[in-house]
């Protein structure tokens, strides 16, 4: 099936006001972990055209994720990068896409925009100890069941707000393993994460700190 070229043309057309596309054209966007929110931060930037995506995880597709993090029956047993990748693909085919089925590693070359979508603190430690000099825009998604908070780092206050985030791991919470993780709250979260992507495109002020309760609709925005 071939897509008629002057509908391809069209494609941004609703979206040309809200994200800059010679600011987009330049961007390289890293997306490392792609379980509940990683996946679906990975989907929305291919549909909202950036040019370059590179997406991290060394992790396969179990039964679990299936209602939690959007993946397909057929997935399972597959690496999530090539699932993930398969439907990135989909969305755009000019997409220049790097999927990378390992563990993220310091030496790795990564973006100017980097997502952060893992589940484990010390883990988004390391993380941002290796990108905070080589990403200009960096944003990590954190949930638990119906709670959301996302965090963004991209001028000097909300780099300095950012490691105050980075508790020691014992500290964490740890719910039951029957109440983590939401599909509905891992939408919202990559949603918010894009959103203030494109936020940055415009060169708009950005909130370092967003927590959201969806279960008591309370909503806590850090600037």
């Amino acid at each position: 099936m071939t897509t008629d070229t002057s509908q391809l043309d069209e494609r941004y057309s609703r979206q040309r006001d809200i994200v800059p596309p010679d600011r987009l054209g330049a961007c390289r966007a890293t997306v490392i972990g792609v379980g509940a929110i990683g996946r679906q931060v990975a989907i929305q930037l291919a549909a909202m055209g950036v040019p370059w995506l590179q997406i991290i995880d060394f992790d396969t597709v179990e039964p679990s994720n299936l209602a939690s993090q959007g993946y397909l029956e057929d997935d399972l047993g597959r690496p999530k990068v090539e699932a993930t990748g398969d439907i990135c693909r989909r969305v755009c085919g000019s997409l220049q896409l790097l999927q990378v089925n390992d563990r993220f590693r310091r030496s790795m070359e990564i973006g100017t925009a980097v997502f952060c979508a893992v589940d484990k603190i010390d883990i988004r430690r390391a993380i941002w100890d290796a990108v905070k000099d080589k990403a200009t825009f960096f944003s990590d998604g954190r949930m638990s069941a119906e709670v959301l908070r996302v965090l963004t780092a991209c001028d000097a206050a909300s780099r300095k707000h950012y490691p105050t985030t980075l508790f020691a791991a014992g500290e964490a919470y740890a719910g039951p393993c029957t109440a983590k993780t939401t599909i509905f709250c891992a939408n919202i979260a990559a949603g918010i994460m894009v959103a203030q992507f494109a936020k940055y495109l415009r060169q708009l002020p950005l909130d370092a700190d967003v927590q959201l309760n969806l279960l008591t609709s309370e909503l806590t925005v850090l600037p």
